[in-house]
């Protein structure tokens, strides 16, 4: 048996995701976010959905894992609502 080293990137890839245009589960408060000194959404998102741009924290949804640990880790509660999506959106993992 070989084991075949990935990338995050590669293994994130093999998972479908069905987007709920219109409709994000995870909602932010921007000026909230804006106060916050440490940031721990840029660094604890395993797929690397949280990005800073001029100061900003951004957020897409689109690739959402849901394994909440945004919402764990969000001290400052910049996150105004975190929910799973409706039924038959989000993700669906291909091989577990």
């Amino acid at each position: 048996m070989t084991i075949k080293r990935q990338s995050a990137e590669e293994l994130l890839g093999l998972n479908k995701f069905a987007v709920d245009e219109g409709h994000p589960h995870i909602v932010l408060d921007k000026s909230i976010c804006a106060k916050c000194q440490e940031k721990p959404c840029l660094v604890v998102c395993p797929a690397v959905l949280y990005t800073l741009k001029g100061g900003e924290i951004n957020f897409d949804y689109a690739g959402c894992l849901e394994c909440g640990t945004c919402r764990v880790m969000c001290k400052n509660k910049g996150i105004t609502s975190w929910n799973y999506p409706r039924g038959t959106f989000g993700v669906a993992f291909r091989y577990g």
